[in-house]
């Protein structure tokens, strides 16, 4: 009798015990995978679902009609490398200092980017593309990492230098070759995050044709007459400071959009590049499906800032205009059928946060944005109380004034701040392209003076809110 108890006893334990090792690796192997995909100045309207008629976007217009789409989605600092280091930590740039001739993304800022807690807390994570900040020790934070970007040969071979097997292949085919192969062999036991960061479709600025695409996307867009410009005429130039008037914004202008020939075949390019992205989320979705994946993973899908794409005569972005500052933003989860489209303002610092509320890991107390969880679930029902954004950029370059403001619903207010000029303000409800600056009319002067000092207070919070110093020193980045 003893001993049949005591065999009972010991059985039932290994099976309470057995249990409870399997709901742990449940637990565990339960979490979403995640796949972030950041574009390299996608502006917002570049998208089908936007309502561009022309461009061609299937595979992404699908992810935001089934998903969440943010309608009123910004960069919070229109340049790439202070974007993506905002990105990765959760924070402005007024707070973790890194933009171009800075050395290195600081360690204490590192420490608690999305990958590293991603990694800290059971996922494996993967980086390929373009990161766009300097970073010691990638093992740290990544279980696979590949970072490159464009080259500095001053033609085709600045997209086509990477080879897959005896193949030289564009930079967006062999970032998405990297993605399936991380995917195809990512651990069973593990969720993964894996990071894809396209170079494409920026410009490759030393090369007289500037776009480069792969041969089979020639034909696309071939017999489209893409509109003009909006805010094309002198007027609108003529508006801004001298120092943006002669300044990469203008030059960068010449090299694309300054003729109409030029204009065309650099928009056409532009457009096939981004639609070639489209194509390896495609790619990208399918294996998901054929490997069971695709019900248990997330997609994120954002560009790292605006773009001008001829707007005011200017190319690139670095201004607080909103074409130079607005980006796509989708998120798409299978475990919920709540499409929706957002009209709450976002940001890209937002996206930190909910990566790991999404992967149910605690957000560091510090991070400047919100999670978007809830808007998934309950779409425009939810009110986050954001009631503002700030927008900076901070890069002290002559040939790029810099510039900060806010941005409310309805307002839009901005200064430059190493040059002497008039302060900016929009009313975006009567003037969503902003072009009457109503700062020097007296009928605003409230207005102004509580978006001014709304600015003041939120900049002078978040430069209280340093880990460190800031390091200065010629990092070499391409921007």
């Amino acid at each position: 009798m003893f001993r049949f108890k005591t065999f009972f006893r010991i059985r039932l334990y290994l099976i309470v015990w057995i249990l409870v090792l399997s709901s742990r690796a449940y637990s565990q192997t339960d979490k979403p995978n995640i796949i972030f995909i950041l574009t390299d100045d996608q502006r917002w309207d570049a998208l089908g679902y936007a309502g561009n008629s022309i461009i061609q976007t299937p595979e992404m217009d699908k992810l935001a009609r089934t998903g969440t789409y943010f309608k009123n989605a910004f960069s919070s600092t229109p340049i790439c490398a202070a974007s993506r280091a905002s990105i990765l930590t959760g924070l402005y740039e007024r707070t973790h200092g890194y933009t171009f001739q800075k050395p290195k993304l600081q360690e204490v800022y590192a420490n608690i980017s999305y990958p590293k807690l991603l990694k800290d807390n059971g996922y494996y994570v993967g980086f390929f593309g373009k990161l766009g900040v300097n970073i010691d020790n990638p093992k740290q934070y990544f279980d696979e990492s590949d970072f490159y970007d464009r080259s500095d040969l001053k033609d085709r071979r600045g997209y086509f230098y990477k080879t897959i097997g005896k193949d030289t292949v564009h930079l967006t085919r062999y970032s998405g070759h990297q993605a399936q192969q991380f995917i195809a062999n990512a651990p069973k036991d593990k969720p993964f995050c894996l990071s894809i960061f396209f170079s494409a479709p920026h410009a490759h600025d030393p090369a007289q044709e500037q776009y480069f695409w792969q041969t089979k996307s020639d034909r696309l867009y071939l017999d489209v007459q893409i509109p003009s410009p909006l805010l094309s005429e002198d007027k609108y130039f003529n508006q801004l400071p001298v120092e943006v008037q002669q300044g990469f914004n203008r030059t960068r202008w010449k090299w694309r959009f300054d003729t109409a020939e030029k204009y065309q075949n650099s928009m056409k390019g532009y457009y096939r590049m981004i639609t070639e992205i489209d194509y390896e989320i495609g790619l990208i979705r399918k294996l998901l499906k054929d490997k069971s994946l695709s019900e248990n993973t997330i997609f994120i899908v954002m560009g790292d800032n605006g773009y001008f794409t001829g707007d005011r005569q200017l190319a690139d972005k670095w201004l607080m205009y909103d074409a130079s500052v607005r980006v796509p933003l989708i998120i798409y989860d299978p475990r919920r059928n709540n499409p929706s489209s957002i009209e709450a303002m976002v940001l890209n610092i937002d996206v930190t946060k909910s990566i790991l509320g999404l992967a149910g890991v605690k957000a560091p107390g510090n991070y400047h944005g919100i999670n978007l969880s809830p808007f998934l679930a309950r779409g425009n029902n939810f009110n986050s109380g954001r009631k503002s954004v700030l927008i900076e950029h901070l890069w002290n370059l002559p040939d790029i004034p810099s510039s900060e403001g806010i941005r409310t619903a309805r307002w839009k207010y901005f200064r430059y701040r190493l040059i002497k000029s008039p302060e900016e303000l929009y009313d975006l409800r009567n003037d969503p392209f902003e072009t009457n600056n109503l700062a020097g009319n007296s009928k605003y002067t409230r207005v102004l003076k509580q978006l001014r000092k709304r600015s003041d207070t939120g900049f002078k919070k978040y430069v209280s809110e340093k880990l460190a110093p800031d390091l200065t020193e010629d990092s070499g980045i391409k921007f």
